[in-house]
């Protein structure tokens, strides 16, 4: 008997599996249930019109096709030049509250929102589309600090209540997220009352200087990154990391030592 199920239960399952395609097939339009399955002239002649559409190419002689891709990455790149220089750039310049020389952004606009301060250092580079989000409830002046000779990728989000602090020399991959505020309580019923997170619940995050975080990154508030150290793609950030270390994971622990030159 044991034996009779066992082999019913992959038989079903098959059944299943047909009866399903059946409903599939059966939802299908009439016409299209015929050019699809029908083994009518017409409905293999229209099937094969169709593959030739698909799999029609044209040759590509490199005396025409080079000059038009140079045309074309010419005026990309005049276009793009024309919009990071005279829109992007300046836009988010008046964002800052302080910027240094040199700082550059991608051929996107950059989403602020809120009020804080936004102090960015020399030779910044800030590219893509990434997301400054300044929450006021937990202090007065939210402050995002970028150092020099630092770099942002694209995608990246940045959530402050209080602060957080970027030394110099960093580089960030991107989609890398860091917020010194959950936002909301842990508690239930504060969540229902919508009440902001607690204030021991803010805290500011530290990334020291010479730093490089992996892309699709997140680090949590109170996070303290030491200098030199290294975070591997994809990790969760949640305690402070020590300098000169590698970490990867989630939550992120130390997988080794980075070792001077």
């Amino acid at each position: 008997m044991a034996e009779s199920l066992r082999l019913a239960s992959p038989l079903r399952h098959r059944c299943e599996l047909c009866a399903a395609g059946d409903a599939t097939l059966n939802s299908m339009p009439t016409w299209y249930r015929f050019h699809a399955l029908s083994g009518h002239w017409s409905a293999r002649a229209a099937r094969s019109v169709l593959r030739a559409v698909l799999s029609f190419s044209v040759p590509a002689p490199k005396v025409i096709t080079k000059p038009i891709l140079f045309a074309v990455l010419a005026i990309r790149s005049v276009y793009y030049f024309l919009i990071r220089v005279f829109f992007c750039e300046p836009l988010f310049k008046a964002y800052c509250t302080e910027y240094g020389k040199h700082l550059h952004t991608g051929v996107r606009l950059h989403w602020v929102q809120g009020a804080g301060r936004l102090i960015v250092g020399n030779n910044v580079r800030i590219d893509g589309k990434c997301n400054f989000f300044f929450a006021a409830r937990y202090t007065e002046n939210p402050t995002l600090t970028i150092g020099d000779n630092s770099g942002v990728g694209n995608g990246c989000s940045f959530v402050v209540g209080r602060s957080i602090t970027l030394g110099r020399h960093v580089r960030f991959g991107s989609n890398i997220q860091l917020f010194d505020t959950p936002g909301h309580p842990v508690e239930p019923l504060g969540r229902l009352h919508g009440q902001p997170a607690r204030p021991e619940d803010v805290r500011p995050i530290v990334i020291g200087d010479n730093v490089w975080i992996g892309s699709s990154s997140i680090i949590y508030p109170g996070v303290v990154i030491g200098e030199d150290s290294v975070v591997a793609m994809g990790s969760v950030v949640v305690n402070s990391v020590p300098p000169k270390v590698v970490v990867a994971g989630n939550p992120a622990r130390q997988i080794a030592r980075v070792e001077a030159a």
